[in-house]
């Protein structure tokens, strides 16, 4: 049989076990998307700790690429955002919130709403570069299989495609994610500022997979990494209230 084959039918059977369930979010193009890929990407989720521990995750926190500190309640869309003496506390979904900036708070209505646009825009953007593998079936995706191709460190890759409609702040984006044969773990992605585009604006591994919690995220991005990665069952309401500093790492992690 066709190693693909064979592996799909696995992934296939795998899925219809109790506890694998892995349902698009609402918007995702499931008429467009291929059932190849689907099977992929569900196989993806459950190789980081399966759909059920992501949805029970709630609290994340890391430094993109060691300078921007986020702090993430995913249930509430509660962020805290800092970024050179400025700390930006804002709910994502609504977009409100405030902002001070060298200990001051800004008031000033047309100040304070570009500084919330550049959280908002920040988090979309940063949180993209650490949960990506999580949302291949989020709203707005459409999911296509490429075939297998060869990574950069040399390892054999199933090759899914994602485009995007009416989503984020760039939806005019693709990328190419390259998952692992052997481990179904995404170790690569090419980055193409439009769909139309023959080649990619960049391509770059997703290494330092570790386990957080009950889930697996990826702190690597070749010369560049994410820090002070993190997951926490609990936080205390001050962390999204108040701009007094925190040091996130000296809260209690998730196990």
């Amino acid at each position: 049989m066709n190693p693909l084959r064979l592996l799909l039918t696995g992934l296939l059977v795998t899925a219809c076990s109790p506890g694998a369930k892995n349902p698009p979010a609402d918007g995702f193009d499931s008429a467009g998307s291929d059932a190849r890929a689907i099977e992929i990407a569900d196989a993806v989720m459950r190789k980081m700790g399966g759909r059920e521990n992501w949805d029970r995750t709630r609290y994340l926190t890391w430094r993109f690429f060691g300078q921007r500190l986020h702090v993430w309640d995913r249930w509430t869309g509660d962020v805290r955002f800092e970024e050179a003496g400025r700390v930006t506390l804002m709910n994502v979904h609504t977009r409100k919130g405030r902002v001070w900036n060298a200990g001051e708070e800004i008031a000033e209505a047309d100040s304070l709403k570009k500084y919330l646009d550049r959280g908002y825009r920040a988090w979309i953007n940063d949180s993209y570069w650490l949960v990506m593998p999580y949302k291949l079936k989020d709203s707005g995706v459409t999911l296509t299989y490429g075939g297998e191709a060869t990574m950069e460190n040399g390892r054999a890759a199933f090759v899914l495609t994602l485009i995007f409609r009416n989503v984020g702040v760039t939806p005019q984006n693709k990328y190419d994610v390259y998952v692992d044969k052997e481990r179904m773990l995404v170790e690569q992605w090419a980055f193409y500022r439009t769909a139309s585009d023959l080649d990619p604006q960049f391509v770059g591994p997703w290494t330092d997979w570790q386990p957080h919690g009950r889930i697996l995220l990826s702190a690597g991005r070749g010369t560049r990494a994410h820090s002070d990665v993190a997951v926490f069952n609990d936080l205390p309401r001050a962390v999204f209230e108040s701009p007094e500093p925190v040091d996130m790492m000296a809260f209690d992690k998730a196990r």
